[in-house]
């Protein structure tokens, strides 16, 4: 199999508008997750069909930790930029960059970092896994690492397949501050707007203003664009709906907690187990696993069941791990609430959650000092 060279690039910027606010005003996480998965769809997608080679669409089955540094607010123009880091046999790790910009100073940020794995799916067959053209690397350095981030991320894609729990609803009247009193739930049945036949990317609901530019690169990346198709009757879930409703529901878990301004920190490792088809009600249900004084770990499983045919049974579709902090009125971190745990499972999770706090906050220290 031939490197694939350079390849154009797209670039269009997409004003965000009052209907992508959340209740305080501020772009919604979820909405920016939903752009990031469409911006690595499409690269992904684009690149993994070649002129000779069958016809796919690249399925997303991980993302890693997204990082929310900025808030985006309305008015602002939304940039979002993805790029092809690495490819092996099957899949292709992409890596998304999201900068806002505010048009009347020209002051741009960035705002989220993102890294997202991906398979190609034949579309005669979407159970069947397409050969991925490699990229060309800039270095053996650059392969060496992208090769250790897919075995990484591989290997934690398995350890959480085999620790999947089921969702234990609350007791009555929990006690505030407790697991059980800010648990909630979102049930939602998978309409057409929320699919993608097999030959488009569905991009949203309405076209937006944008401009173009492009250019050539030594490995193929793309600047999202959020393309307008018609409504379409596609079988299976865009993941970037999902992950808003995920999103969605993590900030009401955090929310009841602290009954304070919340928002999204970051998201760890999102994966996904199976495929989520049109007619499908999924349950969306967040608790709360670990709290520091000043964040909250905050676990998000989907599970799905067919509305129409009873006799199969409810599978896990989705998992992931969101945080969030919680703001004052002048966005200042305000402290977070205890948790209280009740039960050894409860303890567990909530010790699992401190070596993952514990694990990330290393990690950022580490690249503070890296960059220092």
């Amino acid at each position: 199999m031939s490197v694939v060279q350079a390849a154009s690039s797209l670039q269009l910027c997409r004003i965000m508008r009052p209907d992508d606010a959340n209740i305080v005003g501020n772009v919604h996480g979820g909405t920016i997750l939903k752009m990031i998965e469409e911006a690595g769809c499409i690269v992904g997608t684009r690149h993994c069909n070649t002129p000779d080679g069958d016809r796919c669409m690249a399925a997303l089955v991980r993302v890693e930790k997204t990082e929310f540094l900025f808030p985006v607010f309305i008015g602002e123009v939304a940039h979002v930029t993805a790029e092809i880091t690495y490819t092996s046999t099957h899949s292709l790790e992409v890596q998304v960059q999201v900068m806002s910009e505010n048009i009347l100073t020209g002051v741009k940020k960035l705002t989220n970092k993102a890294a997202l794995w991906y398979v190609p799916c034949s579309l005669k067959n979407v159970d069947k896994i397409i050969d991925v053209p490699p990229i060309k690397y800039a270095s053996v350095e650059q392969e060496e690492l992208g090769r250790k981030r897919y075995w990484a991320q591989k290997m934690e894609r398995q350890e959480t397949k085999a620790r999947i729990e089921d969702v234990v609803p609350p007791p009555p009247n929990p006690g505030q501050h407790t697991v059980g009193f800010s648990q909630s739930s979102l049930i939602h049945l998978v309409g057409p707007s929320d699919c993608t036949i097999l030959n488009y990317v569905h991009g949203g609901r309405d076209p937006s203003p944008f401009s173009v530019t492009c250019s050539d690169t030594t490995i193929p990346w793309f600047e999202w664009q959020q393309p307008a198709l018609p409504c379409t009757q596609g079988k299976y879930s865009i993941l970037g709906v999902t992950m808003k409703l995920m999103d969605e529901v993590a900030g009401i878990v955090a929310a009841r907690h602290c009954s304070t301004n919340i928002v999204t920190a970051s998201v760890d490792a999102i994966n996904f187990h199976r495929k989520i088809i049109k007619g499908c009600v999924v349950t969306v249900t967040g608790r709360l696993t670990f709290a520091s004084n000043k964040s909250m770990e905050i676990e998000v499983l989907v599970d799905a069941s067919s509305l129409m045919e009873a006799g199969k049974e409810k599978y896990r579709a989705v998992s992931a791990f969101f945080t969030y902090i919680s703001l004052d009125k002048a966005n200042k971190a305000l402290p977070v609430p205890p948790l209280k745990i009740d039960g050894e499972e409860e303890k567990r999770r909530f010790e699992e959650g401190n070596a993952r706090y514990l694990q990330s906050k290393a990690k950022r220290l580490a690249e503070k000092e890296r960059q220092e």
